[in-house]
């Protein structure tokens, strides 16, 4: 919990990884590359004394995610959302065994989304079922942009990502989170494209469709999409972090999507370990919307306690304590002539 100025704030992080890139780990250059524009991003958009060295950034562990999600970064809950990444990295980039050990572990603390891919068709399905009973799945993370052999990507309406959908929905997996943001190197950027959200949201209407990155930097397409499907939800990771280094472009993203979506469809999200949560969660309670930004109305705490940890806790049935929890509106009374 984190609390400033008199207000508590339940936080729940929506997209952590653990992963492992050290060189032993990555099957070609690719693998390398992958780390490397990862790192960039966080170098670049933290502020310096929170960059870490660049061997610590290839594999944290996960007592370190512990320390550096619950003990010192303010978060009360956070969910898996891994990447596999099997072209680049032999054991894969997301280490699907230390997270499902770690939220075992921490059930009250931690939630572990899994991954499919729909390329590798009934062998796959199969494979969706297991993963689903032996990891309780409520959500998943999908890579459009992923390779697997000749392929560089995938779209979410093509006919055997359909059949994974349907599989998904009937085995209750409702919450359905996709990488649709910055291109990263060397994936390619058109495979993160958000125009095949919009079929998949209109036909799978029990479903929720977190769409990560909220479209960077496509956010208009996004948001017009977003708009007219209320199953499609946005995710500030990677857009988050801006608020440090060009702080009038993040109060346009939250602007549009506080306008487009509402508060109620969008989630906090450090990336970890992109960035650690910590000052994330510091700088956005204290963020305001510029007031040369005057089209963006002002952002509230309530807005923001919905943003940093109620929505997600919601999507997910994530206990929040009463203390914590917004009031609830009461009912107008409708006057009677």
């Amino acid at each position: 919990m984190y609390s400033k100025d008199g207000e508590n704030y339940f936080i729940v992080d929506a997209h952590v990884a653990l992963w492992d890139a050290r060189p032993e780990n990555q099957r070609n250059i690719h693998g390398k590359q992958f780390i490397d524009c990862f790192y960039d991003y966080h170098r670049n958009l933290s502020p310096e004394s929170e960059v870490w060295p660049y061997e610590e950034y290839l594999y944290q562990g996960g007592d370190r995610l512990m320390h550096d999600l619950f003990e010192v970064g303010h978060v009360d809950h956070a969910i898996f959302q891994p990447a596999r990444l099997g072209e680049f990295y032999d054991n894969g980039f997301g280490q699907t065994e230390e997270a499902f050990t770690l939220t075992e572990a921490n059930p009250d603390k931690l939630t572990y989304n899994h991954f499919w891919d729909p390329r590798f068709g009934e062998t796959g399905l199969t494979q969706l079922r297991e993963d689903a009973k032996r990891f309780n799945l409520k959500g998943c993370k999908l890579y459009t942009a992923e390779w697997h052999g000749d392929s560089r990507g995938w779209k979410l309406d093509d006919p055997w990502s359909y059949r994974y959908l349907e599989t998904a929905q009937e085995l209750g997996i409702k919450n359905i989170h996709i990488h649709k943001g910055p291109t990263i190197r060397p994936l390619d950027r058109d495979a993160f494209d958000v125009a095949d959200v919009d079929k998949v949201a209109s036909d799978f209407t029990e479903m929720n469709f977190v769409v990560e990155h909220c479209g960077l930097p496509r956010l208009e397409d996004f948001c017009w999409i977003a708009t007219q499907e209320p199953n499609v939800h946005a995710g500030l990771a990677v857009a988050i972090p801006f608020m440090h280094t060009r702080p009038k472009y993040f109060a346009q993203i939250i602007g549009e999507l506080l306008y487009w979506l509402d508060e109620d469809r969008i989630q906090f999200s450090s990336d970890y370990a992109l960035w650690t949560p910590r000052w994330l969660v510091e700088m956005f309670v204290d963020f305001q919307i510029p007031e040369e930004l005057s089209e963006y109305a002002p952002l509230t705490t309530a807005q923001k306690k919905k943003i940093l940890g109620l929505n997600a806790a919601a999507m997910y049935d994530i206990p929040v304590p009463a203390e914590l929890q917004l009031p609830r509106e009461e009912p107008q009374a409708v006057a009677v002539a």
